[in-house]
């Protein structure tokens, strides 16, 4: 079962890793505060929406709605709430590691202020993701739109963050090979995955699906990332990270839920290794100069590339480029050249000599990035 911590035991050994699948009993911004400075892969935060609600909230048949109407989601006013909203995103900045990413989800009652907020503290937004409800609650009262969605801010640490995860092609793989769109449509959580108490009644008022948190981590993480949430609620981010092979580390303040979550998390089966693995594409591998093929002795200067027919050449120069007759310039340069044309893939177009067979120095680049895998 997950250990849950205090604010004392996380500060004794912040820099161990002891933190890691545990659940840090306190205040956000306290616990926040007690752990190690980029340490932390993804976040999702679910925070408090600020509902606003006025008063009990009944059905046509009178009967009462058991909407969240907890002390925890009430603030004295917006000025309260971005004060609020502001200190645990900050703290949330200074865990975050440079290639980190953020998630904050929302309704209409909150996440524009949310929003401004991250922009303000220099977070750099790269989508919204509106989830669609397939089955949301109606609206009672019949005075407004059914409210049908909730919004998801997904954003990096800083607007020059770069090598953040983007599992881009197994995201479309998944999408029947069309780029995944930013309308995701789920169920709300409810049937056997809604936690109850011993009384019939919701656990906790918000309990996302775990279907969602699925997706938003084998969208942004990798196997063996560290996944933050700083409002742990009933651990659904917990859950979904152990299945998927994350570490994860929860923050609550209630006990309530933080017993629901050690025992939900403690019932979960990890999925084995070889359905882990990520399936990515050319976007996602690491930038390979082609004078790192010469740095590496994989090539030597004044070997003669050719294309695969042999109809044009070029010499390596020792500085990382190709000469052919008067032209000099990059592998793309140089064989769009010699072709004629406006545009080439050097990688794929120069072919050097293995023995008495041609191979495209793209595979030379593959020998670079295995022994850069294997330095990771």
């Amino acid at each position: 079962m997950p250990s849950v911590l205090s604010l004392a035991d996380v500060s004794r050994s912040p820099r161990k890793s002891g933190w890691l699948d545990t659940i840090i009993r306190g205040d956000c911004v306290a616990a926040l505060e007690a752990l190690p400075d980029q340490s932390v892969d993804v976040i999702f935060a679910d925070p408090p929406y600020n509902l606003q609600l006025g008063g009990a909230l009944h059905r046509p048949d009178q009967s009462l709605v058991d909407a969240c109407d907890d002390e925890w989601d009430q603030f004295a006013s917006f000025e309260a709430y971005d004060a609020f909203t502001r200190a645990w995103l900050l703290a949330c900045r200074r865990v975050l590691k440079p290639s980190g990413t953020i998630w904050v989800i929302g309704s209409y009652h909150n996440i524009f202020r949310v929003g401004a907020t991250l922009q303000d503290l220099n977070f750099w937004i790269l989508n919204d993701i509106v989830w669609r409800k397939t089955n949301p609650m109606p609206n009672f009262k019949g005075r407004r739109f059914q409210n049908a969605h909730e919004t998801m801010i997904w954003a990096t640490r800083d607007p020059k963050a770069k090598g953040y995860t983007f599992n881009y092609d197994a995201m479309k793989a998944a999408n029947d090979d069309v780029q995944m769109r930013s309308d995701w449509l789920f169920p709300i959580c409810s049937g056997g995955e809604r936690l109850k108490g011993e009384d019939g009644k919701k656990v906790h008022p918000t309990q996302k699906p775990e279907a969602l948190l699925a997706r938003i981590l084998m969208a942004s993480s990798r196997p063996g990332d560290v996944v933050l949430d700083p409002f742990f609620g009933s651990g659904t981010t917990g859950a979904v990270a152990k299945r998927l092979g994350r570490h994860f580390v929860g923050i609550e303040r209630e006990q309530a839920y933080i017993d629901a979550a050690r025992a939900r998390i403690e019932a979960v089966e990890p999925l084995g290794s070889g359905t882990l693995s990520v399936m990515s594409g050319k976007k996602a591998e690491p930038r390979v100069a082609f004078n790192t093929l010469i740095e590496s002795g994989l090539i030597a200067p004044g070997t003669v590339l050719t294309d695969a027919r042999r109809r044009h050449s070029a010499i390596v120069r020792a500085d990382g480029t190709l000469a052919s007759g008067n032209d000099a310039g990059s592998i793309h340069r140089v064989g769009a050249r010699v072709q004629g044309l406006d545009a080439c893939n050097g990688w794929t177009f120069w072919h050097y000599a293995d023995g008495a067979e041609l191979k495209p120095i793209d595979a030379l680049r593959a020998v670079v990035r295995a022994g850069m895998a294997g330095l990771e």
